[in-house]
């Protein structure tokens, strides 16, 4: 699985890419929010994203949409990615270093109303 830096996820975000937040709500509220991702929490990520799945999102449309997986530090997202590859999700990956690689490389947080699904 290719990994993405902060940079890589902006563009791949821009291009249509699911972004999907699985931070704490502590997290979230100790740190910001992801602009343009959904929250799904990780006990029910695999659910919320496989296209076959009843409970699916409605974003989950098929099993090579690019999806990104991003945590706080970059360790249970990578995970996530792995998991949703072994669901037939070619294109999923992760942020390598997560959340605090996105605010090192200086790029924008919001505070704003959050898309959370469960």
């Amino acid at each position: 699985m290719r990994r993405l830096d902060p940079e890589q996820t902006r563009a791949a975000v821009a291009a249509g890419a699911l972004l999907i937040d699985t931070r704490t709500d502590i997290q979230r509220r100790q740190q910001g929010s992801l602009p343009g991702a959904i929250v799904i929490d990780r006990t029910v990520l695999e659910w919320r994203l496989d296209p076959t799945s009843p409970n699916r999102i409605p974003e989950a449309t098929g099993h090579d949409r690019v999806v990104i997986v991003v945590c706080r530090q970059g360790y249970s997202s990578s995970l996530a990615a792995a998991s949703l590859r072994a669901l037939g999700l070619v294109n999923a990956t992760d942020l390598a270093g997560g959340f605090e690689a996105w605010v090192a490389a200086g790029l924008p947080t919001a505070t704003g109303p959050e898309d959370v699904r469960y």
